[in-house]
């Protein structure tokens, strides 16, 4: 399978890292596109080692054969997996904001789009997080978690980033 991944700029980037690689070790196809914040979490020298292929990280970025790869990865992939959507990328998402690779992704791909939000509880119980998650099912996104667990304050709660096992299950039709 051909799988595009956003990676949006929280802690739980690292489980993003996990995902490609478990990806990549059962035989899939990976092209990675990472929101500027991304790269404070993970680097995107590691999506590129795990995935054999470069990161896409600007909307303005060009690809060595002049394609622009946020486009031409969204024709190529079967399905883009979005993890971690933080609050600040959902929210840009619901209301059709594309300022960055993963957004632009997002509005460009024309297949099926799996969300995996990842934040402190009360940002996700918040009304206007939930009002945007609603709009992205709404807009056809299938959304993954969050789940309660530990979370990177210290305490458990809702808002933890679903696991990489589980999102890889989900999307390739695994178990």
């Amino acid at each position: 399978m051909k799988i595009l991944l956003g990676v949006g700029g929280g802690i739980a980037a690292f489980k993003a890292a996990a995902l490609a690689s478990l990806l990549v070790q059962r035989g899939h196809e990976l092209r990675v596109a990472m929101s500027r914040d991304a790269e404070a979490f993970v680097g995107r020298k590691t999506f590129e080692g795990l995935t054999g292929r470069v990161a896409i990280v600007s909307a303005t970025q060009i690809d060595p054969d002049g394609t622009a790869p946020h486009i031409t990865a969204t024709r190529w992939a079967e399905v883009y997996v979005i993890a971690p959507a933080t609050a600040d990328l959902c929210a840009r998402l619901a209301h059709g904001v594309a300022d960055d690779a993963v957004s632009l992704a997002a509005v460009a791909f024309r297949g099926r789009r799996v969300l995996c939000p990842a934040m402190n509880d009360a940002m996700w119980n918040d009304a206007f997080v939930q009002r945007n998650v609603a709009t992205l099912r709404a807009a056809g996104f299938l959304v993954l978690g969050p789940v309660e667990g530990r979370l990177a304050e210290g305490y458990a709660a809702i808002g933890r980033m679903v696991e990489p096992e589980t999102i890889a299950d989900c999307i390739t039709g695994a178990r």
